[in-house]
């Protein structure tokens, strides 16, 4: 079976990885599908998230796991000039997909303010809205996040120049910048005077800012997994996509939170 493979990997013509044969996308979709059935559920029949959305979360979370470590190793050998420029183009078509995310509710929030209804008094926000001081945690979480892109700029900058202890420290403040962030989103969600059932305001303001938090956390252990790949000496100056493409969706996090602070806390109240 190995020299079939060394037969096979000697004969090839072209440039590209051509991938072995993998469980992990029939089992990452089953699994989406069965959280997305709970998830349906949920909202038709409320009970604890934790019954809902374990049983099937840990399955898709493993599932990544293992599948995103086949890459890594893949990455190792396999990914040529090649495969790492259809790599870059594919997270940058990601990007833009969650760019038209993002403007579907900026959209939405824009059309209501301009034209409020009766269902809202006419007046925006809703004259039963107290809204949120934007000079309190909202400035503060955009001090952080503007941080945390100054940071991985300079962590990008660091393992570009083969410096690792820069890198290592850029990437590591990066981190809790962002974790600090969901932390101030968390408690400002716990103090907030509205809630998400008060009227589209309120609907609106925390469907945009909750999957902003949520591509934060994600944005986050992205970055994680970096910084614990670079201690591990998996990339370097040479190879560094998985690095990029992790700054790359966090200039995206911020540059959207940034959009949300303008329109929905300041703007909009």
């Amino acid at each position: 079976m190995l020299k079939k493979k060394i037969k096979s990997k000697a004969n090839q013509k072209h440039t590209f990885h051509l991938v072995a044969r993998s469980p992990w996308p029939i089992l990452c979709s089953w699994s989406l599908f069965l959280l997305a059935l709970m998830a349906v559920k949920q909202f038709h029949n409320p009970f604890p998230l934790i019954v809902c959305f374990l049983p099937f979360s840990i399955p898709l979370i493993t599932c990544m796991y293992f599948w995103f470590l086949d890459v890594t190793r893949e990455s190792k050998s396999n990914h040529t000039l090649h495969v790492e420029m259809g790599l870059r183009y594919g997270m940058l078509l990601f990007i833009v997909s969650e760019i038209m995310f993002f403007f579907s509710f900026f959209l939405a929030f824009f059309y209501l303010s301009v034209n409020p209804n009766l269902g809202v008094g006419f007046v925006w926000p809703p004259d039963t809205i107290v809204v949120i001081d934007i000079w309190g945690l909202p400035l503060l979480n955009t001090y952080i996040l503007l941080t945390s892109g100054v940071t991985v700029t300079v962590a990008h900058s660091a393992i570009i120049e083969n410096n690792s202890r820069i890198a290592q420290i850029a990437l590591g403040i990066t981190v809790l910048l962002g974790v600090l962030f969901t932390a101030c989103q968390a408690f400002e969600y716990a103090h907030s005077p509205f809630s998400m059932s008060d009227t589209t305001y309120g609907a609106l303001f925390f469907m945009c800012t909750g999957f902003h938090g949520f591509h934060v956390f994600i944005g986050t252990i992205f970055l994680f997994v970096c910084f614990i790949r670079h201690l591990r000496g998996s990339i370097s100056y040479e190879r560094h996509f998985g690095f990029e493409a992790a700054s790359w969706y966090w200039h995206f996090v911020d540059v959207v939170w940034l959009f949300l602070f303008v329109t929905i806390y300041w703007w909009g109240a």
